[in-house]
């Protein structure tokens, strides 16, 4: 008898954990315990974008760089600790990545309203999405449910954020070792619509390229002297660098991409009829980018009692 009781602990067990590894995320999760969450993260987000364009596509970016390190949970938001080296002073974050204050607001607010409730992971997710909408790019829905990693890994931020030298091949493989393919990766980098870039991530593009439109590259060099002036920013598109739209694209045909890594994806590659088709078709690239970051959001989530829903961002609790 105690055998079979065994056996039965032992199926009940395997059920259970069949059900947390399935653990899906919830468009409705907070809808019940925090109804008031995402209209809140939305009037924020707003609300920082009316005071700097520039912070939505900071936010997106946070979102991004947080997804490609372990997971969408927050991690890059830690600071470091004597237990850890957080994400924040990694080769592709550091003196770049921004938009920190944003969101030490957005979740005081939240806590606020509903203490303990929404993670910091949850609101980078739906942040990133309400910064596109806010910029005039599509909406999708945010699946919900993520919780926040008690700890940060510098070394696999360095390792699997892609750079902005990237070749096409190596910018296939990042996003391929994220689940994410060639397409999708070509959709999401359409968020180079938006933002600005520093001269020391262009620099090599602009005086050793050969690839680059002469007027494009004069006025780029104006402001992205050879030496020196590593932290000056120029816009990622020039058209309209704080509007959500298919610009990205059409710069790239007319060889304005500001990045070797934007370049690559129109140099007579795999990608370039993809280019010419959300040049030509901006509903199309809205609706793949959009579907692309569903997608991407949904990276490795902490769900279940994985992790933690931290009070404070910057730290665990």
């Amino acid at each position: 008898m105690a055998f079979h009781h065994f056996r039965l602990c032992l199926f009940l067990s395997f059920i259970i954990s069949l059900g947390m590894a399935s653990a899906q995320l919830s468009a409705n999760f907070y809808s019940s315990s925090c109804p008031n969450a995402l209209s809140t993260i939305k009037s924020a987000v707003n609300s920082a974008i009316n005071n700097e364009a520039r912070m939505g596509a900071s936010l997106l970016r946070l979102h991004f760089h947080d997804c490609f390190v372990n997971g969408c949970d927050a991690s890059i938001l830690l600071d470091d600790t004597s237990n850890f080296t957080g994400e924040k002073t990694a080769g592709p974050n550091v003196n770049s990545v921004r938009g920190f204050d944003v969101v030490d607001t957005i979740k005081s607010q939240v806590e606020s309203a509903c203490p303990g409730v929404v993670s910091c992971a949850d609101i980078l997710a739906v942040a990133a999405r309400d910064s596109v909408v806010a910029l005039g790019g599509p909406s999708w829905t945010v699946r919900l449910g993520r919780r926040d990693s008690t700890t940060a890994n510098k070394d696999t931020a360095n390792n699997d954020i892609p750079a902005p030298t990237s070749n096409l091949s190596g910018l296939i493989s990042s996003f391929s070792n994220k689940g994410l393919s060639a397409s999708e990766m070509v959709a999401l980098s359409g968020s180079h619509t938006i933002g600005q870039a520093r001269c020391t991530n262009f620099r090599a593009r602009i005086y050793n390229e050969t690839n680059i439109d002469a007027s494009f590259q004069s006025s780029l060099q104006a402001n992205c002297p050879s030496s020196g002036g590593d932290n000056n920013l120029s816009p990622l598109d020039t058209q309209s660098p704080t509007t959500f739209d298919n610009a990205y694209f059409t710069n790239l045909v007319n060889n304005k991409g500001l990045l070797h890594s934007d370049q690559e994806l129109f140099n007579g590659g795999s990608t370039d009829s993809q280019v010419n088709t959300y040049m030509t078709r901006s509903t199309t690239f809205f609706t793949d980018f959009a579907n692309a970051m569903v997608k991407m959001g949904n990276l490795s989530p902490l769900t279940g009692t994985n992790g933690e829903i931290r009070t404070n961002c910057r730290k665990t609790n």
